[in-house]
């Protein structure tokens, strides 16, 4: 891979693609960024991108570039001005979608880290243009091989109130549903983690990436095994690594790593490992994981519902099990709704917004 285009290159997965493009001499050959200015600044001191674009117009003059496109409609103009072969994806939310469809439209691969994208429209996408950066994706990518496999499963964290009593998450704050045990992500992804939606999402996807609904998902607190496969043999692999996005990313940019990228995992150092369900009292959007599995068209309904929702619980407009009521009550809503192609993805997202607020 000779350059990329990478769209979120301030948050954590824009910042260790960066990493891995250096240390393999790979060019930027574009940056996309929201509102973290300073640090694109320096993204583009450092890197050189030929084209720049951000979230807001009012930014345009403190960025250090003489090419910035501004706003969603930015992002895909910039798209048409570039060439690499390869678009990675890690903007947060439904603004990823747009990026991925004009990627593949262009005959661009994407290395996706931007859950929605397939969560909202994963049957209008070519899967042979997307390749997973997501840990647990690439986990389950990593242990399949051409085996044929009778069961999947993604590991869970539990997110920021797994230790609380379900009594005393009802009077969690948004600031208190951030302070995640295991690692620092953004603000979305971690409310996400918290109401575990993000997992939700996650079995979502797979089962779009690997075509089949036969897929789960456990809570493993030490997050250091990611995925697990169980095969036709009956034998059942797991994939062990440390909680760092580096390995994945180094993948997709070039398709096979043949050295060390993280340190191997310490097997004394761990001691026990535990798996836990996952229980709807705690978690109240488990309620649809079938269903949605069955009928992942829905998937769009769930992302605009959520979406609103934590917007409504930072306002402190709803309380932190108002966000999966809202979601689910809108589920309900809109369960008969099936979009025919892209344009009524994007009705249905307006619908299902405005019901929500």
């Amino acid at each position: 891979m000779s350059s990329i285009v990478l769209l979120g290159s301030t948050g954590s997965i824009g910042v260790n693609t960066l990493i891995v493009a250096k240390r393999y001499d790979i060019q930027i050959e574009a940056l996309v960024a929201g509102k973290s200015i300073d640090l694109l600044n320096k993204q583009i001191a450092e890197h050189k991108p030929k084209y720049v674009a951000i979230a807001n117009a009012s930014d345009r003059e403190k960025v250090q570039h003489k090419h910035v496109f501004c706003g969603a409609e930015g992002i895909i103009e910039l798209l048409e001005h570039t060439s690499s072969p390869l678009i990675v994806n890690s903007l947060v939310g439904y603004a990823g979608l747009a990026p991925t469809l004009k990627s593949i439209e262009l005959g661009r691969k994407v290395a996706l880290a931007n859950k929605e994208s397939l969560v909202v429209a994963g049957e209008f996408i070519d899967m042979s243009k997307i390749v997973p950066i997501d840990s647990e994706h690439f986990g389950l990518w990593y242990l399949m091989g051409e085996r044929p496999f009778s069961k999947l499963y993604v590991t869970a964290s539990g997110g920021a109130l797994r230790d609380w009593d379900i009594a005393d998450m009802q009077k969690a704050t948004f600031s208190q549903a951030l302070k995640h045990p295991n690692w620092s992500m953004g603000a979305k992804i971690t409310i996400d983690s918290a109401t575990m939606t993000n997992k939700l999402f996650e079995l979502l996807e797979a089962k779009w990436l690997f075509g089949t609904s036969n897929i789960d998902a456990v809570i493993e607190k030490k997050s250091i095994i990611h995925a697990l496969a169980e095969f036709n043999d009956g034998s059942t692999t797991a994939h062990f690594a440390g909680v760092d996005m580096k390995l994945p990313i180094a993948f997709a940019l070039r398709g096979k790593v043949e050295e060390e990228i993280l340190p191997p995992v310490n097997l004394l150092e761990i001691g026990a490992l535990e798996f836990l369900p996952i229980q709807a009292e705690r978690y109240p959007i488990w309620e649809i994981k079938q269903h949605l599995l069955d009928n992942p068209h829905l998937g769009v309904v769930v992302n605009a519902a959520n979406e609103e929702a934590i917007l409504k619980f930072e306002k402190d407009q709803c309380d932190f099990f108002g966000m999966g009521k809202m979601v689910l009550d809108a589920y309900h809503m809109f369960e008969h709704v099936q979009a025919r192609d892209i344009k009524e993805i994007i009705q249905i997202d307006k619908e299902v917004r405005a019901y929500v607020k």
